[in-house]
């Protein structure tokens, strides 16, 4: 368990550094609100989500991997396959667990309301990887538990995981400019920046794609994939529709905003309409 904190932690801050200067060199977009803000809200948010966590729940996901094995829980501890096997199915198979979970976040209004806070914010960047409010981490972990469980995966997978998602998660939030070669290579095996900033476009046939947080496959195989964002990567708008104006990024606002009314219609802006981005976006701007 100490091996865990250490390597998760060093392999966090390790990323955030890099990525958080590469942004700083060479952005992709530029940014639309006052960095200070964003960051004290979103890493407050993930402040308050690590000592929760270690609070109200007794064992984390390598905890929950070793009491599996010892109680003989899952698949793999029943199966007998040879161990480098079991690490990259088990590693795969909980990739899919999470992309499956990141839909059901965007299916069902309740939890839309707890993931909708990631999507609020208005900007993308490091920052924006640990950007979730502390309920729904902890349905996320739940979920988790609960695929341990069925799974049996190793220890090591588990953890392996674990440092795998914080890793890519931090590295296709980040405001990084890729070269398209790159890019295109990469998005063949991993979700990319430029392939996970349209999954943040405030038009929801955009929001509701590109789910994949890990491995891009999952994407291209259940069709929910989407190449590039119509407005462009530069032109884009990021977030809720609702949540757009500066206020709306401080930490009070953030964990309350689960609790406030959806008083804009998700469904309404689409693909067809004839309203052009960039005086959208500078309509939408004016409230700051």
């Amino acid at each position: 368990m100490n091996d865990e904190t250490i390597v998760r932690l060093g392999t966090f801050v390790s990323l955030f550094v890099i990525f958080a200067l590469w942004e700083l060199g060479d952005p992709r977009r530029r940014q639309t609100a006052r960095r200070s803000i964003r960051w004290f809200g979103n890493l407050s948010l993930a402040t308050i989500n690590s000592f929760a966590t270690h609070l109200l729940i007794p064992i984390l996901a390598v905890g929950m991997a070793a009491l599996a094995a010892e109680n003989q829980w899952g698949l793999f501890n029943l199966a007998n396959l040879p161990k480098e096997i079991e690490l990259v199915l088990a590693v795969v198979i909980l990739d899919l667990v999470i992309y499956l979970q990141h839909i059901l976040f965007h299916s069902i209004p309740v939890l839309w309301r707890l993931h909708r806070v990631h999507h609020s914010d208005v900007d993308l960047d490091v920052t924006s990887a640990v950007r979730f409010h502390v309920i729904e981490i902890m349905i996320s972990m739940g979920i988790k538990f609960a695929a341990i469980i069925v799974i049996g995966p190793s220890v090591l997978a588990v953890l392996l995981f674990e440092v795998i998602l914080n890793g890519t998660a931090i590295f296709n939030h980040a405001n990084i400019r890729l070269p398209n070669r790159i890019d295109a290579f990469l998005r063949i095996f991993l979700v990319t920046p430029d392939m996970h900033r349209v999954h943040h476009s405030v038009i929801p046939s955009e929001t509701n794609s590109n789910y994949g947080f890990n491995l891009s496959i999952w994407d291209r195989l259940f069709n929910t994939y989407r190449r590039q964002p119509s407005a462009g990567h530069e032109t884009m708008i990021i977030g809720v529709e609702e949540f757009r104006n500066e206020r709306d990024q401080r930490l009070d606002r953030l964990l309350a905003q689960p609790f406030k009314s959806q008083s804009v219609n998700r469904n309404r802006r689409d693909e067809s309409s004839d309203t052009d981005p960039a005086t959208d976006r500078d309509a939408l701007w004016k409230a700051r």
